[in-house]
């Protein structure tokens, strides 16, 4: 009987694995039936099923969803969102959790690889961006990594890679590797067809006589090449003024932006000449009466050389402003110190030759001559105001009134100190009074003095610092032989570095620096020299003298009784 119950049970248990096992397996297999509608590595479409931390969870229709890390939306600046569809990679159908395997990112690449792959196929251009400068030429981001070389980034070569960091660009795809992820682009190639695009339409509309704005693209010795539209134009240099130039350069740039005249253009060879003078008839016919020799007029300074500047008094009309025709007081060197390109000066007409296209003019002529009356105004002996105007080796020049300088000589800026650049004292703009020493009308001079202002302090020197006194100063100078002490505004002494200390010095700024306030005493006093010897060590000397003095001079002390308890009684 107890056998026949445990066959029983076997068999019963036997049943029900079997039915479990059956229903596994028609589970299994309609799961397997689900998935075979999808392969590993093919772009599927899903929906954002929830955000939650820093994955998104997606459901592309399996038996369970799968997980995107949140940053591969954030590296394309998508923002996720609870029913968003989107298209993803499926990497795996089941990983070790069981879960498949998704990627936005791979399906984004993916995707931008078809685009450029019909780009290169098609021979369309794709647009990117400029991420940075690599060897041989640029990184371009057009979806994925793309490669510019340097040589075919413009029409011509580019000196600065860098500046097109940043920018986007459109270029063509020139070669293609898509298993080893390699894109190399051309811009060079694309901007070559779109010039051919424009020559062809310039070439279907130019005429001689035509008026056009062109770009100028280079300039030579002999002209300017003017890009018209897809073809060059030569502007001959006798082509561009009525006027005589030296070089194109003087007007025109390369990138100007120059209306021009079609003069003549050869449809066989694709030449054309233009013109730029010719938009307007020749000035230089009427410019005997427009400027008449004694008239005043205002023009522009256009170019300046080491002999004068050009000014401009209309377009295709310059005249010479010689250096020697600029100012009436000052000795003009050269024209930049006293006019600027662009400036507007009035200027008087000295000479005009039409036949020449020469036209002599003059600045100085429009004021009248100031030193002419200068002896009126300026008399020895008499103080002024002035201002600063230039500092040199030997000197400063002072503006006093506009147009007259005088010299301010270095020895006579200072009756103490021994100057060795005016720099010292004075500042280029400053604002000065100074003492008309003398005046040269004819030589055009006036000379100058900032220390007669002042009574010479070294003429009392001797009597406010007697030798063996002592004086209090401020180190204003240190030098490799000593420090230089201002007792008052006026009188500096020197502290020589053998007067610092007893021992050896070798640096004055081992025991001074600049600012100290010293106590010192006078060992010498020249003031035919203008010198005043300090010294710091006589000062320590004279000092221990008196303490030692003072010492002998305290009445002494005796000792009376003996032993610890010993006292001291003072002798009366």
């Amino acid at each position: 009987m107890e056998k026949d119950e445990k066959k029983a049970r076997e068999e019963a248990g036997a049943r029900k694995e079997a039915i479990t096992g059956e229903a596994e397996e028609r589970m299994e297999d309609w799961f397997s039936q689900e998935l075979s509608d999808f392969e590993e590595g093919e772009i599927v479409i899903g929906r954002i099923v929830q955000v939650r931390g820093g994955e998104v969870l997606v459901d592309v229709g399996y038996k369970s969803e799968g997980t995107i890390p949140l940053e591969e939306f954030l590296r394309s600046g998508t923002v996720p969102k609870v029913g968003d569809e989107i298209e993803v990679y499926l990497e795996a159908k089941e990983d070790a959790e069981g879960l498949i395997v998704l990627s936005k990112d791979r399906a984004d690449k993916i995707k931008v690889w078809d685009v450029v792959s019909r780009a290169y196929e098609k021979g369309s251009p794709v647009e990117g961006k400029v991420v940075e400068v690599v060897k041989g030429g640029l990184a371009v981001d057009v979806g994925v990594r793309a490669f510019l070389p340097g040589s075919q980034v413009d029409l011509r070569p580019v000196k600065n890679l860098a500046s097109l960091v940043g920018q986007l660009i459109r270029a063509k795809v020139i070669k293609l590797n898509r298993r080893r992820g390699n894109v190399v682009l051309s811009r060079r190639a694309l901007l070559e067809e779109e010039r051919e695009e424009r020559k062809r339409h310039t070439l279907s509309v130019l005429h001689e006589g035509m008026a056009l704005t062109g770009t100028i693209k280079n300039i030579t010795d002999y002209g300017a090449f003017v890009d018209l539209g897809g073809i060059d134009g030569l502007l001959h240099v006798t082509d561009m003024s009525w006027g005589r130039i030296g070089h194109p350069s003087e007007i025109f740039q390369v990138g100007d932006q120059v209306e021009v005249v079609v003069l003549h253009f050869d449809k066989e060879t694709s030449r054309v000449s233009l013109g730029y003078k010719q938009k307007s008839s020749d000035p230089w016919e009427i410019v005997e009466t427009r400027y008449p020799v004694g008239s005043k007029v205002v023009g522009r300074v256009v170019s300046l050389t080491n002999y004068g500047a050009f000014v401009e008094l209309e377009a295709g009309v310059e005249g010479l402003v010689h250096v020697s025709e600029m100012s009436w007081t000052r000795r003009v060197r050269h024209p930049s110190k006293l006019v600027n390109i662009g400036d507007q000066v009035e200027v008087m007409v000295l000479d005009v030759n039409k036949a020449t296209k020469r036209i002599s003019l003059g600045m100085k002529q429009v004021e009248p001559d100031p030193w002419v009356t200068i002896e009126e105004r300026y008399t020895p002996g008499t103080r002024v105001q002035g201002k600063v105007r230039n500092l040199t080796d030997f000197g400063a020049f002072v503006e006093l009134e506009p147009g007259v300088d005088g010299l301010l000589h270095i020895s006579d800026m200072s009756w103490t100190r021994n100057i060795g650049h005016p720099s010292e004292l004075l500042k280029k703009g400053q604002q000065i009074e100074t003492l008309i020493l003398n005046v040269d009308r004819e030589a055009k001079r006036i000379s100058l003095g900032l220390k007669q202002i002042q009574p010479d302090p070294w003429e009392m020197v001797a009597e406010r610092y007697p030798v063996g006194s002592r004086v209090t100063g401020k180190v204003v100078r240190l030098t490799d032989f000593g420090a230089f002490v201002e007792l008052e505004p006026g009188v500096d002494g020197l502290l020589h570095i053998s007067q610092l200390s007893e021992r050896p010095v070798n640096r004055p700024e081992e025991i001074v620096n600049v600012g100290d306030e010293l106590t010192l005493v006078v060992i010498r006093v020249d003031p035919t020299e203008r010198r005043i010897g300090l010294s710091l060590k006589e000062l320590a000397a004279a000092i221990e003298r008196e303490q030692v003095q003072e010492y002998r001079g305290r009445p002494r002390k005796r000792r009376r009784g003996g032993g610890d308890a010993d006292e001291e009684e003072e002798e009366e």
